[in-house]
């Protein structure tokens, strides 16, 4: 089941990314823009965008994307969403099988992607892994409690 935004959770991300959404009744718009650094990017929050039944037994899913000048990123079916003040970010996640995908947004207008991570790799001795596994594994391991059949 997809997860289910409700107004309380836009108003988290809004007070994590310090920024007020924009809604026009289908998508929350989040516009960060970082005068220092010049970066800026859009972040959209389709919340129970229609989808055919055969793919999504509710018929709806969350659809999360980010517009920067030089990108576009998309997380398909968010399942979860995290939101930490003192990280200053937002992180969403779509889980499917044992995968995770997790797309991070940064008050500081930054942003990133982690595809197709393993969910076992959440909760692992990050010590023991290769250099380029333990970025994707640490960030997403804060998630690791948004889901309640892991183990």
């Amino acid at each position: 089941m997809a997860y289910s935004f409700s107004d309380s959770d836009i108003e988290r991300i809004e007070t994590v990314l310090q920024v007020k959404s924009k809604n026009d009744g289908r998508l929350f718009r989040f516009e960060l823009q970082n005068d220092e650094t010049g970066r800026r990017l859009s972040l959209e929050i389709h919340p129970a965008l229609p989808v055919p039944e055969e793919i999504e037994e509710e018929g709806t899913s969350n659809l999360i994307s980010v517009y920067a000048p030089s990108s576009f990123l998309q997380l398909q079916g968010c399942t979860g969403f995290l939101a930490s003040r003192e990280l200053g970010e937002v992180i969403f996640v779509a889980r499917s099988g044992h995968g995770a995908n997790g797309l991070v947004v940064e008050r500081d207008v930054g942003c990133s992607l982690y595809a197709n991570v393993d969910m076992r790799l959440l909760s692992t001795d990050f010590t023991q892994l290769p250099p380029e596994l333990i970025m994707s594994s640490v960030a997403l391991s804060v998630t690791e409690d948004l889901f309640d059949d892991l183990g």
